[in-house]
């Protein structure tokens, strides 16, 4: 078995144009003197990373780990959420998701998607400069506005949606394989990929190809009431990265799943701040050290109600907690008596 890494912090939440969160240095020395051992850069932020220079100079990619090494700490992943959103994206979200790409590509979809694809095989290349193993993203949607089967589906448009959908991420996922680096999906509301069903749909779609893996987030799992347990069981081969968040679900006779277009602090089903929630994470944190799951734990704060620093104060030492130090030693290795093969043979009447 392999303890996990750990504690570090998914820095999305937290980079702002206020000291110390508006440059690397400076977001990674607060980071550090909270506990944390690692930070996951958004790729989008270009107050944390010039994700071009990244992709082209290897010798940029070492003054960046360098700067968080001066702190003690490591550059988990770099990760590309609202990038990998913008793969795939269904003309009702046209307007919403321009806010997401640099100015020059919004009100143009189809320049907009050249724009994300480029990001992301930049992100490959830049993963490979800094040493990276995996890289969180999402997949995007062509089909979550048909969620619902009401009014009845057309025969076929599920289907079509996702070999659309896998037609866009093969190129990128070449890129990666080429680069050694996992693209880690993560398994999110709003994406065509979020459940387990819907990543095996897409694999097919990609022909389970080596780089299509999974970041693990059981707070989405709360909130569509999917047992985030035995996800780890199913698909535990496939999990490359890990954030932890914490989430409730708190069903109502006036809303349960769906939120009733409720704001976050009034939703059923709400991120919370670590430990607030109701997740089990003494159990996964077991399971996933069981299946020697051996990078990182990486805090994503999120929570509408509590301040986001002392959600993150608090974060560095709620992993540190539930991070398992495994054995070297089976415990009951002070009552073995050895190999014997003739004794067994006897003891088993076989002799």
């Amino acid at each position: 078995m392999k303890t996990i890494k750990g504690p570090a912090i998914f820095l999305a939440q937290f980079a702002g144009d206020a000291a110390p969160f508006n440059s690397f240095d400076a977001i990674c020395g607060w980071a550090a003197s909270l506990g944390y051992k690692g930070v996951q850069i958004p790729t989008w932020d270009s107050r944390l990373i010039d994700l071009n220079k990244a992709s082209e100079s290897k010798d940029y990619c070492d003054e960046l780990a360098g700067t968080a090494a001066k702190h003690g700490l490591a550059i988990t992943e770099l990760a590309s959420h609202i990038i990998g959103q913008l793969v795939a994206v269904h003309p009702v979200y046209d307007e919403l998701m321009d806010g997401f790409a640099v100015p020059a590509v919004r009100g143009n979809p189809k320049a907009r998607q050249e724009w994300a694809v480029d990001h992301l095989k930049r992100c490959a290349k830049a993963s490979r400069n800094l040493g990276l193993k995996a890289h969180p993203t999402f997949s995007g949607a062509l089909a979550w506005p048909f969620l619902y089967p009401f009014p009845q589906r057309p025969a076929g448009l599920v289907e079509e949606a996702f070999a659309e959908l896998g037609k866009r991420w093969t190129p990128i996922l070449d890129v990666f394989e080429e680069n050694g680096v996992d693209v880690a999906y993560e398994i999110h509301p709003s994406e065509d990929l979020h459940d387990g069903i819907t990543f095996e749909m897409f694999l097919e779609e990609v022909k389970n190809h080596p780089r299509a893996n999974l970041l693990y987030d059981p707070s989405h799992f709360v909130l569509q009431q999917l047992d985030y347990l035995d996800y780890i069981d199913i698909y535990h081969e496939r999990i490359k990265a890990f954030h932890v968040k914490d989430a409730e679900f708190n069903p109502t006779g006036r809303q349960g799943v769906y939120g009733g277009f409720q704001s976050w602090v009034n939703r059923a089903g709400r991120f919370r701040s670590l430990g607030d929630g109701q997740v089990d994470f003494g159990s996964i944190f077991s399971k996933l050290t069981a299946y020697d799951y051996d990078s990182w734990a990486v805090l994503e704060w999120e929570c509408a109600l509590k301040h986001p620093e002392d959600g993150a104060r608090e974060g560095a030492e709620f992993i540190k907690h539930h991070i398992i130090r495994v054995t070297e030693h089976a415990f009951d290795d002070f009552a073995g008596s050895g190999t014997d093969e003739a004794a067994n043979r006897r003891i088993l009447g076989i002799a």
